[in-house]
């Protein structure tokens, strides 16, 4: 209904437009009607003009919202469908994997064959437990309750280098922390569990495409206004056409399909950060063979 009153206003404007220049040129020479219009009436007149414009610009108005309203919900439609492809994408991997070495167990023969089997389907379900405890994570995140407390953010740093340092598969990895001492750096405010996690996960993402020897470094600074935490590594860096969606749920770049992961670290430090009133963001230039460098930006 608003559309095509919206379309009678223009087609009006428009036989009126019309109307007043074809007149003059085929009917010569052009009647005037003369009369007389009293104040009251004049005022009246243009307030209707003025109410049935302002009626106009409120239908477009609406119709441009519509629009808009669909486009978002077509871009998030879009987005929920991409989610479900790459969830039946990494879901598949495991689950295949844990077929397979159950069909191996099946027919093992020896006692070597058998521990074979076993190692893989446990590497399977292992994969596909931390996709799922990824996922419950990142579907709790807005229904959960931040806490709002002090951070001492060099001593939680501090602790996730030693949580990753205690892995085995990073056990001997050197990861370098600088802390900036001078002035004294500020608390944030925020849950420090919640923050911890968003650290850790920049860590592991570090380590694990990162070789051993490769140098790993955090560094925690501030500048008045902000508290800054950067996690570097000297790996091969991330493709120019992977950086723009590698915070996305279950993303993976192409140089990371072939590494164990779920594809929701990168995003779940994030969304904590974001929650937090902060910022994340990436530099790396795989060309130049620099790594890469996480940036978390915390307001103080």
């Amino acid at each position: 209904m608003k559309q095509f009153l919206a379309i009678l206003a223009l087609f009006s404007l428009a036989v009126g437009a019309l109307a007043l220049y074809l007149i003059p040129v085929f009917w010569q020479p052009e009647p005037v009607m003369v009369f007389r219009v009293g104040i009251g009436a004049g005022i009246f007149a243009v307030l209707l003009g003025l109410a049935v414009l302002i009626q106009l610009l409120a239908v477009a108005f609406e119709w441009g919202k519509e629009r808009s309203v669909d486009k978002i919900t077509r871009e998030r439609d879009e987005s929920h469908r991409q989610f479900l492809r790459r969830l039946d994408h990494e879901l598949k991997n495991p689950l295949t994997g844990l077929q397979a070495a159950l069909t191996n167990l099946r027919e093992a023969q020896s006692a070597a064959d058998i521990q074979a089997a076993v190692d893989n389907a446990s590497q399977a379900a292992t994969r596909l437990g931390r996709i799922l405890r990824d996922l419950r994570k990142l579907a709790e995140l807005d229904a959960r309750m931040l806490e709002h407390r002090p951070v001492n953010v060099a001593e939680l740093v501090d602790e996730m280098v030693g949580a990753a340092n205690g892995l085995p598969a990073y056990r001997g990895r050197s990861i370098n922390l600088m802390v900036s001492r001078v002035p004294a750096l500020p608390p944030v405010t925020g849950d420090r569990d919640m923050l911890g996690l968003a650290v850790y996960n920049l860590l592991d993402n570090a380590l694990k495409y990162s070789s051993a020897a490769d140098a790993v470094e955090v560094r925690v600074r501030e500048d008045g206004r902000a508290l800054f935490i950067e996690v570097a590594d000297g790996g091969a860096g991330i493709a120019l056409q992977d950086q723009q969606r590698i915070f996305d749920d279950l993303y993976r770049g192409e140089n990371a399909r072939e590494t164990e992961g779920s594809g929701l670290g990168l995003a779940l430090a994030r969304r904590i950060v974001q929650l937090h009133g902060g910022e994340i963001s990436l530099r790396s230039d795989p060309a130049l063979g620099r790594g890469t460098v996480f940036t978390v930006r915390l307001p103080v």
